[in-house]
C-alpha cells in the first residue's frame, strides 16, 4: 500500500521537537497571542523575505482579509483562476466582491497574462493568482500589467510555502501573499491555520486589526473585524517544523524528478516549471486521457490518489447560477483528466518506481 501522504511518517521524525513545542505552550498556559505566534510572525517574515507576516487561522481568512485590509468589497471584481480550490473563489466572495474567473494557461495547472487581460472587466479591482500545487506562477509580466492598471496583486501560495520565482520566495511579490497550514500542507500544522505576508507596515497593522474583532484597544473596536487568531499551540508547532521545510522541498523536487523520468514513454503529461520558477510539488499531478480507469487500476494495486479538482469553480453549484455559462475550455479539460500520484517527504525512490511501473503496465494492458 501507497498512500498519498503518511503523516505519521513526519511526526515519528519530528516527535522529539514537536511534543517539547506543545509542552513549552502547556507550561506558559498562554494558549492565544502569546509568545510563540510572535516569533512564528518574526521567522517567517525572514523566511519569506517581507516586512510584515500576520498569522491567521486559516488559509481562506488569509484571503479574506487581504481583500477586506485592501479595501475590496461590494462593488468590486476580483479575477481568480477557475482550476484551483473553491476557497479561493469564496473568499471573494465572502469579502463581497466578485470572482470574474480565468482559464488555465494552454498546458498549465495556472492562470497567465493572456488569461488574465481576457477575464478583466470594468469593475476588476485585484487579481489573486494561485500557485497551484506548488508550481509558481509566471509573475512578472503580472505583476508589471497589474501595476499599469492599479490593480492589487494577491498570491495565493496555499500549496506554496518555500517555492521560488526569479530569486524571490513566492507570496513576497505581490502586494500581498497568503498561506495556508493546514495539516497536509508543505508546512502543516496539527490544525487550521494561515498567514498573510506583505511589505506595507499600513496593511500589516489593518490586518492585525482585523483578525482581532477591529480593536483598537482592550475593549474599543474601530472596524467590524473577526476571530482569526493562530493559537499558540499551533505557532509552536509550526516554529518547530520551519527549520527542515527546505530539506522537505528539495526532497519532493528530487522525487518528482523522478517520477518525470520513469514516466517516460508512457502517455502521461504534467506541468513544466517555468525557467524562473523553483517548484514545491505539493502534489505530483499528471494529466491522464483514461484518467478515472487508471485511478482504477492503482487503486486495486493499493496506489492511493486524487482528483485535484474535479469540478472547476466556474460550474461548482455555489457559482453556477451567475457564472454556469462561462465556457473555460483549459480548465475543464484538466479536470476530466489531471491525477495526483503519492508525494511527501518519507516516500521511498522504490515506492515512485513502483508507481510509474504500473502506469506503464496500465497502458500495456490497454
Amino acid at each position: 500500500m501507497v498512500p498519498l501522504l503518511d503523516l505519521r511518517a513526519q511526526y515519528r521524525q519530528l516527535q522529539n521537537e514537536v511534543d517539547a513545542a506543545v509542552h513549552r505552550v502547556l507550561e506558559s498556559s498562554e494558549f492565544i497571542g502569546g509568545r510563540e505566534s510572535e516569533c512564528l510572525e518574526r521567522e517567517l517574515a525572514g523566511y519569506l523575505g517581507v516586512t510584515d507576516v500576520v498569522t491567521v487561522n486559516s488559509g481562506t481568512d488569509a484571503l479574506v482579509l487581504s481583500l477586506k485590509a485592501l479595501g475590496v468589497g461590494s462593488g468590486d471584481e476580483v479575477i481568480v483562476p477557475s482550476f484551483t480550490f473553491f476557497a479561493t473563489a469564496a473568499a471573494v466572495s465572502l469579502a463581497g466582491a466578485t470572482p470574474k474567473f480565468a482559464d488555465c494557461a494552454p498546458d498549465s495547472y495556472n492562470v497567465d497574462i493572456s488569461a488574465l487581460q481576457k477575464a478583466k472587466g470594468q469593475h476588476t479591482k485585484a487579481v489573486i493568482v494561485v500557485h497551484l500545487f506548488g508550481e509558481p506562477v509566471d509573475l512578472s509580466p503580472i505583476q508589471k500589467w497589474c501595476t499599469e492598471h492599479g490593480l492589487w496583486l494577491i498570491e495565493d501560495a496555499a500549496q506554496a510555502i518555500g517555492a521560488r520565482y526569479a530569486d524571490q520566495s513566492v507570496g513576497s511579490v505581490g502586494d500581498i501573499g497568503a498561506f495556508s497550514f493546514y495539516p497536509t500542507k508543505n508546512l502543516g500544522a496539527f490544525g487550521d491555520g494561515g498567514a498573510i505576508a506583505c511589505r506595507d507596515p499600513a496593511i500589516a497593522r489593518c490586518l492585525r486589526q482585523l483578525r482581532n474583532h477591529g480593536r483598537a484597544g482592550r475593549y474599543e473596536h474601530q472596524v467590524i473585524g473577526c476571530n482569526s487568531r493562530l493559537d499558540e499551540i499551533q505557532a509552536a508547532i509550526l516554529r518547530a517544523k520551519l527549520p527542515f521545510l527546505d530539506t522537505w522541498n528539495e526532497r519532493r523536487r528530487r522525487l518528482a524528478a523522478r517520477y518525470q523520468r520513469g514516466l517516460q514513454g508512457t502517455v502521461c503529461r504534467w506541468q513544466t516549471a517555468n525557467v524562473q520558477a523553483t517548484p514545491v510539488y505539493h502534489q505530483f499531478v499528471i494529466r491522464h486521457p483514461q484518467r478515472d480507469a487508471l485511478q482504477a487500476f492503482l487503486t486495486t494495486h493499493g496506489i492511493a490518489t486524487a482528483v485535484f479538482y474535479s469540478i472547476p469553480c466556474h460550474l461548482q453549484p455555489a457559482l453556477a447560477e451567475s457564472h454556469g455559462e462561462v465556457s473555460l475550455q483549459h480548465a475543464e479539460r484538466l479536470s476530466e483528466e489531471v491525477l495526483a500520484l503519492p508525494i511527501y517527504p518519507e516516500l521511498t525512490e522504490e515506492a515512485v518506481d513502483h508507481v510509474t511501473g504500473l502506469v506503464h503496465l496500465f497502458e500495456q494492458q490497454r
